[in-house]
């Protein structure tokens, strides 16, 4: 470590830094490339079929999910229905939009395995309004 040193030790801090996980993904945009939604915050789609998710350990109950056909790439995704009784406003090829459930590392949050989307509105209304009972679900 000369006093012209500050070349060779700049040059390897930046060769070195591609080893770091994070950094790589983050610079060569990995994970919007490998995300459903393309790196967007909601996204709309089409019910295939409605399923039910068993919870982890310690809980036992089954989650209500469905699975979706995103409409603007066609990949599939399974996303949570939050809500008490909310499955009753879904059916088969209604047009739903979902957003992340916000799980730690853009992974399932919670007790539900391999979830990591959760549905906000049916048909351009509000899951929430409807589960509450303020409006009534629309015709398409």
């Amino acid at each position: 470590m000369g006093l012209n040193s500050a070349q060779k030790l700049k040059k390897n801090r930046k060769k070195f830094r591609w080893k770091d996980k994070a950094y790589k993904t983050k610079t060569l945009n990995l994970y919007a490339k490998s995300d459903p939604l393309e790196g967007a915050n909601q996204g709309k789609g089409i019910v295939l079929q409605k399923v039910q998710r068993e919870a982890k350990q310690p809980n036992s109950a089954m989650r209500k999910c469905c699975k979706i056909q995103l409409t603007k790439n066609g990949k599939n995704i399974i996303a949570f229905i939050p809500g008490n009784l909310a499955q009753r406003f879904i059916d088969e090829h209604d047009e739903v939009m979902v957003q992340r459930i916000g799980g730690k590392q853009g992974r399932s949050k919670g007790d539900i395995p391999g979830v990591r989307f959760q549905v906000i509105k049916v048909n351009d209304q509000p899951l929430a309004r409807l589960v509450s009972g303020k409006i009534e679900k629309g015709r398409r």
